[in-house]
């Protein structure tokens, strides 16, 4: 399948997550010199896609419209009941998928992850690991398996990615794929974008 233009792929930030190991929701912490992280994370994203939605539990946002956030009424915390919601609310097949506690991805790597998704019906950033919701999934091949998972309490991202076609697009920076679960992390994010002059 073919790619369509950039401006015509959605990209939707996570921001459901329980924030468990954080001890507070993480997706409204601070962070450089946005109000919160889910700011930052909209505000850069929006540089890049013509249409960014916040997929969540709640309403606590109160700088977006109420268009762009896609509310999860599942009553599970899991990344597999995010994407059933999403795929219900957005008409567009190709999808780009973000979690809001990885500020440090630069719009090029996402450009790049986009441009090597054609052909596969996922295509996620790989560092030392694989970050399986950074990248790109098409909903007409993950929703009827998503739909078979959640009526089977089954909920492992990497289990989408070794039934489907996916594509690893690697990277060898680690700190560009921090992942914020923890305090500690949260604060070496913070040291690292107060460094450097990088647009993320």
């Amino acid at each position: 399948m073919s790619m369509p233009p950039l401006e015509e792929i959605p990209c939707v930030i996570l921001c459901g997550g329980k924030s468990s190991r954080m001890g507070e929701d993480k997706s409204l912490l601070p962070f450089s010199t946005s109000t919160t992280l889910t700011q930052y994370q909209y505000e850069k994203l929006k540089k890049l896609f013509k249409n960014v939605y916040l997929s969540s539990k709640i309403d606590k946002f109160d700088f977006i419209s109420k268009e762009e956030l896609l509310l999860d009424e599942s009553k599970v915390y899991s990344p597999i009941a995010a994407l059933q919601s999403i795929f219900e609310k957005l008409n567009t097949n190709k999808i780009f998928i973000i979690t809001v506690d990885t500020p440090l991805v630069k719009l090029e790597s996402i450009k790049k992850i986009i441009k090597e998704s054609n052909n596969y019906d996922i295509t996620v950033a790989k560092t030392s690991r694989v970050h399986n919701l950074c990248g790109v999934f098409e909903k007409d091949k993950l929703q009827p398996l998503v739909e078979k998972m959640l009526k089977e309490d089954f909920h492992k991202v990497g289990f989408l990615l070794k039934e489907l076609s996916t594509n690893y697009v690697e990277f060898l920076d680690e700190d560009e794929f921090i992942n914020l679960n923890e305090r500690d992390e949260y604060q070496r994010a913070l040291r690292i974008i107060n460094k450097t002059n990088i647009i993320y």
